[in-house]
């Protein structure tokens, strides 16, 4: 058996609704990213291995649509979640056992962020329009960047990683309506409201809130 004989059955519609097909790829996607942000929202650890296991799903997903960016953005993914499971459970230090705190963006991340991002979202776009048959380039480049500043903060536990999230639903939104992808267009919406949800619990963390009271006396 290959692996089109494995992958074949995950592509074909599960289900029509309103005259649009929907595979079972792009359903367990929905299933898998929302459980995998509200478990980020909680600040759960199961949410690494759930979220790679959407990635992949979001691979063959995204491959179809032809949105080539954001399904080489999921082996990024990928990756980052592995480095972000050892750091959530290490706190980022060899040899520590402690739970990363929740922290807020330095000037010199954001710096550096801010720069990687604009750099990627143009390095992208012109790769996506000479090399591929995107219809949409910089939308796909813009929401990869995003998308990636934002997971760079996740694994660091940085507060301000949830507002790079909603910018980039905002986009993914409408992208992924106008290519057709409707259950994955209002999995984002979720999505969308789930970044809310996980702001404002990381927001009343106890790391955060000792930090804002000792910037207010400083």
């Amino acid at each position: 058996m290959g692996l089109a004989d494995i992958l074949g059955p995950l592509q074909q519609p599960l289900f029509t609704l309103l005259g649009t097909p929907f595979s079972w790829t792009e359903v367990l996607g929905f299933g898998s990213g929302a459980l995998c942000v509200w478990l980020v929202a909680r600040q759960h650890i199961a949410n690494w291995p759930i979220g790679i296991a959407n990635n992949v799903l979001f691979i063959l997903l995204f491959t179809q649509a032809g949105l080539y960016a954001d399904a080489g953005l999921q082996i990024v993914f990928i990756a980052l979640a592995a480095y972000g499971w050892w750091t959530w459970t290490h706190g980022g230090g060899p040899g520590s056992s402690d739970a990363l705190p929740v922290r807020r963006t330095t000037r010199t991340e954001w710096t550096w962020l801010l720069a990687a991002g604009a750099v990627g979202t143009l390095g992208l776009t012109l790769l996506l329009a000479r090399a591929t048959d995107s219809t949409v380039p910089f939308w796909d480049a813009l929401t990869t960047a995003l998308s990636l500043m934002a997971t760079y903060g996740q694994c660091r536990k940085r507060l301000e990683s949830w507002w790079l999230w909603i910018a980039a639903d905002l986009v993914y939104v409408p992208l992924y309506a106008y290519k057709e992808l409707y259950l994955t267009s209002l999995l984002y919406v979720g999505f969308l409201a789930l970044c809310v949800h996980g702001l404002r619990n990381w927001t009343r963390d106890p790391a955060v809130q000792r930090r804002q009271l000792a910037e207010a006396t400083a």
